[in-house]
């Protein structure tokens, strides 16, 4: 008994994750093909530098520079560069 119960169980479980998968390919009611325009444009990239003090990379923009070095905090300027 117990073993017609797991190929049951075991034949369910296959239905359904084909069903799930079957249901993922397809695209939503009313869009179609469609491209999706809700999208948000892609951010240009911007260059990271290291730290002159623990070579922790980050954007250039966050960037504290004294004594012509890049830190990436306030605290890493005052110490001296590695």
């Amino acid at each position: 008994m117990i073993r017609i119960l797991f190929w049951i169980a075991l034949v369910a479980l296959v239905i359904a994750a084909i069903r799930s998968k079957l249901r993922g390919m397809m695209p939503p009611p009313g869009q179609g093909a469609a491209p999706r325009q809700d999208r948000p444009a892609a951010r240009e990239a911007e260059t990271m530098i290291a730290c002159a003090h623990c070579h922790v990379y980050f954007p250039e923009s966050e960037a504290v520079k004294a004594g012509g070095r890049e830190y990436c905090s306030p605290d890493h300027a005052r110490l001296p560069p590695a």
